[in-house]
């Protein structure tokens, strides 16, 4: 029966996208005829549309496509302003920047290179251009794409501009080898200058507009997760005053979370952060968890499991909330419910069944988290560490060997569990994780060197030095010469 109903939504789904698509084609190509610009157009954007959709089911969606869409029509909008209303060079017209920004917005090759390809096409046969205009937007694009990737400084912006500006100025050479094209006048004026400044203007289009479109698409930057990490932010700042255990807590997860990140490929940047908020619903009640309970003694050591249940329960929906009120994107509010999946709260659950009166039951399914469980590399590798890091702090021993064997129970357990099965980590890479955070675990707890005791103010060592006549008890340097 439920099959049945799945099927069912599936293609009334299904039936929407076509109608939507079919919609969508039409509108475009009645724009088309209206303003006069080639038909092939909405043609070349349905079947790039349609490649893009089988080359990426997972993340192609309707949301994806009316982003991408609005990016398309704004710079194609550009387009026909300067080329109707103004007497520049269409060069001037910043297409680099559209790739820039989905590379900053969706951190995506393969979508970067899809938009790319339409944006320098699409615009090219709206300004009745030439194959020579469509492969320098084409390259320039790719260029900027590429120079953003991973981008956390202003700086790597304007970075990029200055390469697309240089690459425009070598396609444009290659194209017209010609050196005497160069000196001419009108030739530098509509062509040369123009594609100079045109790195510098998409630069500064990002930079002006990336944080408007984070807002609009509901999408996240390298930029804003810096933002975020600042530990002036708000909750990080309440968390460090109501909640200093958790706090810390968090630090060492992020810590051991981004190398494991950053190990497989990962986002690590986002990792990091989002370590960072996982656990700001513990801030509501922190004297109840146990890295905040001082002298206090343990809380739950009087009250029934059952509300012990309710109390760490509640620790993922009052984040979310919390989240929500502070306006944390949804990528850092996945962080929240998805660190603890639909795991089971072993300590609760067996107090439970120890204290269980004669004839009645304890389902375990109410004393695990609702979930869900983590759909994403990033929010997965949090969950591990998260559970890593309170097990080996716990060890009465941390050395190499014991924090090795809990490392590896612990994320073998999760992956028993099937913590792990709506995520996309592979078996290799949950042992590069492994590895990972055994190494930085072993770091964390190295041991130290003792030191000598002083009695009287000196050292053992110390005390072994002869003095002198006049009673100076000379060092060891002086005493080896």
């Amino acid at each position: 029966m439920i099959k049945k109903e799945n099927k069912g939504i599936q293609q009334n789904m299904k039936g929407r996208r076509v109608v939507l698509s079919a919609i969508a084609f039409i509108g475009v190509l009645i724009f088309c005829r209206l303003a006069q610009y080639p038909l092939i157009i909405p043609f070349f954007l349905f079947f790039l549309g349609l490649q893009l959709y089988w080359a990426n089911k997972d993340k192609a969606n309707l949301k994806m496509f009316l982003n991408l869409g609005l990016l398309l029509s704004l710079i194609t909008f550009t387009a026909y302003v300067v080329d109707f209303y103004t007497s520049v060079s269409s060069f001037f017209i910043p297409v680099a920047g559209i790739a820039m920004l989905t590379m900053l917005l969706f951190n995506d090759l393969w979508l970067t290179l899809v938009m790319s390809l339409a944006t320098s096409l699409v615009i090219s046969l709206v300004l009745n251009g030439n194959f020579a205009m469509m492969i320098i937007f084409f390259i320039g694009s790719l260029t900027g794409a590429f120079s953003v990737r991973e981008a956390r400084t202003r700086g790597r912006l304007i970075s990029a501009g200055l390469y697309v500006s240089l690459v425009h100025l070598i396609c444009l050479v290659l194209l017209n080898p010609d050196i005497r094209l160069f000196l001419n006048r009108e030739f530098t004026q509509y062509y040369v200058y123009p594609l100079l400044a045109n790195g510098f203007i998409s630069a500064f289009v990002v930079i002006a507009t990336l944080k408007i479109f984070e807002f609009l698409f509901d999408a996240i930057s390298n930029f804003t997760l810096l933002e975020l990490a600042d530990f002036n932010q708000p909750l990080l700042k309440r968390m460090i005053l109501e909640a200093p255990g958790t706090y810390h807590h968090s630090l060492v997860v992020s810590n051991i979370s981004e190398t494991a990140a950053d190990t497989i490929g990962a986002n690590a940047l986002l990792t990091r952060v989002g370590s960072y908020y996982h656990d700001i619903g513990k801030m509501v009640k922190s004297e109840y968890f146990t890295e905040n309970q001082l002298l206090g003694g343990n809380k739950h050591d009087n009250i029934e499991p059952s509300m012990s249940r309710l109390v760490i329960l509640n620790h993922v929906k009052e984040g979310m909330e919390l989240a929500k009120k502070y306006k944390l994107n949804q990528a850092i509010i996945n962080f929240i419910p998805q660190h603890h999946g639909t795991s089971l709260m072993h300590y609760f659950y067996q107090k439970a069944v120890e204290e269980v009166q004669e004839g009645e039951v304890v389902d375990e399914n109410d004393y695990r988290y609702p979930g869900p469980k983590p759909q994403t590399r990033e929010t997965a590798i949090t969950l591990l560490a998260d559970s890593v890091e309170g097990a080996t702090r716990a060890l009465d021993e941390p050395n190499p060997q014991n924090i090795e064997e809990t490392v590896k129970k612990v994320i073998n357990n999760k992956f028993i569990d099937g913590q792990l099965d709506e995520c996309p980590l592979t078996l290799n890479e949950i042992e590069k994780i492994s590895s990972a955070f055994i190494r930085i675990l072993n770091a964390m707890y190295h041991t130290r060197v003792k030191y000598p005791e002083k009695k009287n103010g000196l050292t053992r060592n110390e005390r072994s030095i002869p003095k002198d006549g006049s009673g100076y008890r000379r060092s060891a340097e002086d005493s080896s010469s």
